[in-house]
């Protein structure tokens, strides 16, 4: 191909096909032939057209399993038996660039971008003639694609490019993504901006959101939409990897305080209820729609943590306490060496097929262990405030009962929240970026099951970035290629 892959599907929305999904998310309706410059004339097409910006990111090539799937298989956390060939490479830290889940995971997160930008840009043009009936609407359409554009934002800098900040050193001079203010047209040149600009774009389209949801009167109440909750959560987590401690926790308890939880699920039988599907987990604030008449079948996460052979790995079971309600989730089988997985958090308990398990993208545990973390280490917070919100989560074990059962240093608690991420915020596709952000001497690669043993040991793993597919750098329209990348893979 050589043709930019920003500009491939530069029209997705318009003459590709808005992908008419109306009041049905997933509705597969599509318009073609529409004229590019009357396409988004009406708010009823922007308002289909932003569906269709939600099926891109459902798309198992991004949110709905790629996207999400890359941020734990090449971590401590997974373990692959070698029975299939998927993600082996990123497993085993033999990517190159012309890998197939990094093309199309670039591919898809600019096709949510791109569709965003037309939708912000279609709003503003209809925005002054409309109704107030209409204005709602068009601020909730505006609300939900800078969250989309966000998101999508947020994932590329991470995968693409350094961490903005590891362990307290700024390396937002790095070259970050490309940044589209307004849609690309066709064969214009675009170049990289780099990480700091990345994520003062991914906070701006963060902070319009939740400005447009106010305009609006609030969001959808709809766990599958982008809401006011899920947005200060990514807030949350975007400043938690600036090492913006104070706004971190701040916007974690904005995400809590908008849902409306003060408290998590404890005890083996409840907490498996939260993966019977869909909107059965009451601790997400956003989730994709994923179930059993839509879903990848066999791209679908749960395959990946299945029959296409990862586990979760041995250190990480080892971690876990015999009275943790987290395993209750898991059945392992096959044997010692060649274990079998059900799926885990996309085991679908209702139904039995893991095929139907969705990916729950912004949670109520990692607020609260956003909360803990920052507290931990800004100069404003502190031990005590660090161990209350960490205790909601380490609750999970029923052997911790209270801040006495935690860790009363700043060092060991810092050390103990991060194994927590490792046990709460395992199949949700984080633990890459902690250890990158964390500066970890990472083990990786894990083999020789059932004991814990890894291929790669005390590889600095903050230095990986992955490279920009080939495809798009051999295309000539000034994306540039992350100089030295492979000498940032671990080596034996």
């Amino acid at each position: 191909m050589k043709k930019l892959i920003l500009k491939a599907f530069a029209l997705t929305v318009l003459t590709g096909g808005v992908a008419g999904c109306g009041n049905s998310f997933l509705e597969t309706d599509y318009y073609k032939g529409i004229d590019q410059e009357t396409a988004l004339n009406s708010v009823d097409n922007i308002s289909t057209a932003l569906n269709g910006a939600y099926y891109q990111l459902y798309r198992y090539y991004f949110a709905g399993n790629y996207a999400t799937t890359i941020g734990d298989i090449p971590t401590d956390l997974a373990y692959w038996n070698k029975g299939t060939q998927h993600f082996n490479d990123i497993y085993a830290y033999t990517v190159v660039d012309t890998d197939t889940y990094l093309y199309w995971i670039w591919n898809y997160g600019y096709k949510v971008i791109d569709n965003a930008a037309r939708l912000i840009e279609a709003v503003d043009a209809l925005y002054a003639d409309s109704t107030e009936d209409e204005k709602a609407q068009l601020d909730l359409c505006k609300a939900e694609a800078y969250a989309l554009r966000g998101y999508a934002q947020l994932v590329l800098v991470n995968i693409f490019a350094h961490q903005v900040k590891v362990n307290g050193t700024d390396f937002s001079s790095k070259p970050g993504i490309v940044l589209v203010d307004k849609p690309i047209k066709p064969l214009e040149k675009v170049e990289r901006s780099t990480v700091g600009q990345s994520y003062t774009a991914i906070v701006n389209d963060l902070k319009d959101a939740l400005t447009h949801f106010t305009a609006a009167g609030g969001d959808r109440g709809d766990l599958f939409y982008f809401g006011e909750a899920a947005v200060h959560g990514l807030l949350a987590r975007t400043y938690l990897y600036m090492e913006e401690w104070d706004d971190a926790a701040a916007e974690a308890q904005n995400a809590l305080d908008a849902k409306g939880i003060t408290t998590l699920t404890y005890g083996k039988d409840t907490y498996k209820a939260l993966y019977n599907g869909g909107a059965s987990n009451t601790e997400s604030m956003f989730a994709l729609a994923i179930n059993s008449s839509q879903n990848w079948q066999a791209q679908s996460c749960g395959t990946i943590w299945s029959t296409y052979d990862y586990s979760p790995s041995p250190w990480l079971q080892s971690i876990y306490e015999g009275t943790d309600c987290r395993t209750s989730v898991w059945v392992l089988s096959g044997t010692a060496n060649s274990p079998e997985f059900n799926g885990g958090k996309f085991a679908h308990f209702s139904s039995g097929n893991n095929t139907y398990g969705t990916c729950y993208i912004v949670n109520a545990p990692e607020m609260f262990l956003i909360i803990a973390e920052a507290n931990a280490q800004s100069s404003t917070g502190s031990v005590s405030d660090a161990q209350n919100a960490l205790l909601t989560v380490a609750k999970r074990n029923s052997a911790i009962a209270s801040v006495s059962d935690l860790p009363s240093t700043k060092a060991d608690l810092m050390t103990f929240i991060k194994d927590e991420r490792a046990r709460e915020l395992f199949q949700e596709g984080l633990r890459l970026y902690d250890l990158r952000r964390w500066d970890v001497q990472a083990q990786v690669y894990a083999t020789g099951a059932p004991n814990i043993s890894f291929t790669y040991t005390n590889y600095k793993i903050s230095d990986l970035v992955y490279p920009i597919p080939n495809d798009e750098i051999t295309s000539g329209f000034g994306v540039a290629q992350n100089e030295g990348w492979s000498s940032t893979l671990p080596s034996r």
